[in-house]
């Protein structure tokens, strides 16, 4: 991870759609995750900023302290949030550091409505159990035939983690190649270290660290 750092504030200010947020706690279940996927950070989201809408983040999660900007109701799995609410909420709640990579060049209007086809497709899928995460990022790893119908036609999810929701949509904004299962993706794929490939002239900046307000209480 870099030194550099960035307020929140200035971090929603700047972001598009397409620009990755990477998480990492240090709570036993953060642990888990981070041993099951053999990741350096155990969550991941993907910024939406549409026009002239508030910054939001598109994760999928355990809890259900916010609203889904989606249905306007609370509820677990892939959800929608307000991004300035839901880092603040990962930052104090849950006690993760939390860091940017920005997509360049910026995505296109295409790969938005890309985005929210994808939003509108897999909003509300459960997440898996711990137990379901580890077997299919194994199985994912495996080397399966595929026809080519499987690989064009997405895939509907019974339940997914993060990584898995942002990588079905990277795959509908034509960013990551559809040869692989979105289960193959953990967090750490979209940490600088592991040195994802995106298609064509795409990339994602370094990580620039987000410096949170401290919580009212504290």
């Amino acid at each position: 991870m870099t030194d550099t750092a960035i307020s929140l504030d200035r971090a929603v200010e700047i972001t598009r759609t397409g620009d990755i947020w990477l998480f990492r706690g240090h709570s036993a279940a953060d642990r888990v995750i981070r041993v099951t996927t053999n990741s350096p950070v155990n969550h991941v989201g993907m910024s939406v900023v549409i026009d002239d809408l508030p910054a939001l983040i598109w994760h999928a999660e355990l809890g259900r302290s916010l609203p889904d900007m989606w249905t306007g109701a609370t509820h677990r799995g892939a959800q929608l949030h307000n991004l300035r609410d839901a880092v603040l909420v990962w930052a104090h709640r849950y006690g993760q550091q939390a860091w940017l990579r920005q997509l360049d060049p910026p995505a296109t209007r295409e790969m938005e409505d890309s985005a929210l086809r994808t939003i509108a497709r897999l909003d509300g899928t459960p997440f898996p159990s711990t137990a379901a995460l580890a077997g299919r990022w194994l199985r994912s790893r495996m080397r399966f035939p595929r026809r080519a119908s499987q690989r064009r036609r997405p895939r509907q999810m019974e339940n997914a983690y993060c990584a898995e929701v942002v990588a079905a949509t990277y795959q509908a904004m034509e960013l990551l190649p559809r040869r692989r299962r979105p289960g193959w993706y953990d967090p750490g794929r979209f940490w600088s270290g592991d040195r994802l490939r995106l298609s064509e002239t795409y990339e994602l900046s370094g990580e620039i660290a987000i410096r949170t307000p401290e919580h009212p209480n504290s």
